[in-house]
């Protein structure tokens, strides 16, 4: 018996199925994409902008630290401040926070399931920030 299958067919067939495969990971990466992106939670923190900084080795991304008080304000006890940290993603709200280093500001941020790295190293994202008098 003579084997029917030519090296065209083998080729139509390796190549469909790379065709396919590469259209599953594809379509997962987009899901994946999309699901990352789903806010948890959105809101308002406020704090003294104790850092804010332009950070990467190759991408650039914002990232800020306010300090939100904390627990142990008991004279004669230690002072556990409590951190928030989060990345900012627009240059024009990155300007703007860095006018208010030392400051008491609140933020209004966006807290998504998953962040991509080039997208900062949090998944807190500021959107907008004003001073608290």
């Amino acid at each position: 018996m003579a084997d029917n299958t030519t090296p065209a067919k083998q080729s139509n067939t390796a190549r469909n199925i790379l065709l396919i495969a590469f259209g599953i990971i594809l379509v997962g990466f987009t899901i994946y994409f999309f699901v990352s992106s789903y806010t948890k939670s959105e809101g308002e923190q406020a704090g003294v902008l104790i850092n804010f900084s332009k950070k990467g080795l190759v991408i650039k991304t914002y990232e800020g630290e306010l300090n939100i008080g904390g627990t142990g304000n008991v004279p004669g006890t230690a002072q556990f401040n409590d951190h928030f940290l989060f990345s900012v993603r627009d240059a024009a709200v990155a300007e703007e926070i860095m006018k208010y280093n030392g400051k008491k500001v609140s933020v209004h941020y966006r807290q998504v399931v998953n962040s991509f790295f080039w997208q900062g190293e949090t998944n807190i994202w500021v959107d907008g920030v004003k001073v608290i008098q």
